[in-house]
């Protein structure tokens, strides 16, 4: 009533045009027309008189109908309404046409939407969540963690749990992994959509490190193996911002839920392997989706067969495979390390910063967004896998290095130091494979002194494989200041009470 007490005001007190009004007040002319009508009826006049409150101005402007009508018009299922809205496309324009189709009589649209948001208001607050059916996969791992027994040693370790829910129906997906870490949380995406049987539009995670590699309000660094795992899906990352818990109500209540309804019931059970857990927690978890909300019709499971699955986006023909990336600097051998293995590029790169994608059988390597090398993967440890195409030609290194070079500078520390170098370029199938390891032992050389790298040298020549690390393990430890014991060759014994071998050849 405010608004009418500043129309006239305006209108009477201040003399603007019905036009200024509108323009003023923030409301259109055909509604300040419609005041006016009903203020020169009702017969109030400006200034009002100062005992009359907002009420009676709106008796005198709004008085109730003479006689209610004989057959009300048919309220309409609000629950229902508010169901079918989650779904893509549908609007309260299109459900109130549907209305009026099977209800001729009944609300206008204005009324139908006003009647609609005060039922809104006063539904359940799980309910006023607005979530459209696939859109959002919400996934989290609660606080709390379940013991798992090693059958062989007893040692007990935590497992975690993650946590999907999905936003429109709240069905919901768990399932216990070793640890949170990049590699259990890709597979615990993986097996959500595939629990689902399909994709939704967005993944809401927390700002969990294997998820978000930097955290920001607005710009979160998405961890590259996450988003590429979420592009093969038809997923956005949409991380929840820092210290906004609304951003991520939906799954903090389905984590409290799972650790309620699914977790504490398994305490005092004891579990010897994942699998034996996850058999547990996918039978709670069943029993969980299957059971009826409390204030309103249906079920999770309910909810997600009939509104949720048909709007989830397919899955791809191909499984997600698990790959994890890295960043390196190309070695002067032209080579880079891959857990604890030796690749090759093309030497062109050497010094060059590239990108590292590693999967369980694949190694590929990139440069300025180009595949420039690809490997098998190889499983033996500190070993090379070169490529010949990536040499350049006459086995020379790009930067100008070559065997006589190392094994020079190698006799300038020593004898020693000379043979071992040459023994390590020698076990190479390419020298330059041996090119790292010599300039270890250059740096060594440059940190401890030539004298020093001798004498560490003069201890590891007897050793069938002489490297680096053991050079640098006796110079860390000042092995090689100690004297270098020789044990010295005993002769034989002669004495005569001494039987010797010939005393049992004559008794034969």
């Amino acid at each position: 009533m405010r608004q009418i007490r500043e129309v006239m005001r305006l209108r009477y007190g201040r003399g603007l045009a019905i036009r200024q009004v509108a323009q003023s007040v923030g409301i259109g002319r055909t509604a300040v027309n419609e005041y006016f009508r009903r203020i020169r009826e009702a017969g109030l006049v400006w200034p009002l008189p100062e005992n009359m409150t907002d009420e009676d101005i709106e008796k005198m402007l709004f008085p109730p109908d003479a006689k209610a009508p004989a057959n009300p018009r048919i309220l309409p299922d609000w629950s229902h309404v508010h169901r079918e809205l989650k779904r893509k496309g549908v609007t309260l324009q299109l459900l109130w046409e549907e209305y009026r189709q099977a209800c001729p009589e009944g609300y206008a649209y204005s009324r139908y939407c006003q009647l609609y948001r005060i039922w809104e208001k006063k539904a359940d607050v799980v309910m006023r969540q607005y979530h459209k059916a696939g859109e959002g996969m919400y996934v989290d791992y609660p606080g709390m963690t379940m013991p798992v027994v090693d059958r062989g040693t007893g040692e007990v370790w935590q497992a975690e749990v993650f946590v999907a829910v999905l936003g429109a129906s709240d069905y919901t997906y768990a399932e216990a992994t070793r640890s949170q870490g990049l590699k259990d949380w890709i597979g615990s995406h993986v097996r959500a959509f595939e629990f689902y049987d399909g994709a939704t539009e967005l993944l809401i995670p927390d700002n969990l490190k294997s998820g978000v590699t930097k955290a920001h309000r607005y710009e979160p660094w998405i961890n590259t193996t996450y988003q590429r795992m979420a592009t093969h899906y038809g997923c956005a990352v949409m991380p929840a911002r820092p210290m906004k818990p609304r951003d991520k109500a939906k799954v903090e209540k389905g984590v409290q839920d799972v650790e309620r309804r699914v977790m504490a019931p398994l305490r005092n059970r004891t579990f010897f392997s994942l699998h034996e857990l996850n058999l547990a927690i996918r039978e709670r978890l069943e029993a969980y989706n299957n059971k009826p909300f409390q204030k309103r019709p249906g079920s999770r499971k309910d909810l997600f067969e009939t509104l949720e699955k048909p709007a989830l986006g397919p899955l791809p023909a191909m499984r997600f495979e698990y790959e994890e990336w890295k960043k390196a600097r190309v070695h002067i051998d032209y080579h880079l390390e891959v857990e604890h293995h030796y690749y090759s590029v093309p030497y062109q790169l050497v010094k060059e910063e590239v990108e590292v994608r590693h999967t369980a059988n694949v190694v590929e390597v990139f440069y300025k967004g180009r595949r420039v090398a690809s490997h098998a993967k190889s499983f033996v440890e500190w070993g090379y896998t070169t490529q010949a195409e990536h040499m350049p030609q006459n086995h020379r290194e790009h930067a100008g290095w070559s065997p006589t070079r190392l094994v020079e500078w190698a006799g300038q520390a020593g004898s020693a130091t000379k043979e071992v170098v040459e023994r390590i370029l020698g076990s190479r199938k390419h020298a330059q494979q041996g090119y790292r390891h010599c300039l270890g032992i250059m740096s060594l050389g440059r940190k401890y002194g030539n004298e020093r790298l001798e004498a560490a040298c003069r201890r590891v020549s007897n050793l069938p494989y002489p490297n680096g690390r053991s050079i640098e393990s006796i110079l860390k430890n000042g092995l090689d200041q100690e004297p270098l014991m020789v044990t010295p060759v005993s002769p034989a014994l002669v004495h005569e009470h001494l039987r010797g071998a010939a005393y049992y050849q004559s008794n034969n």
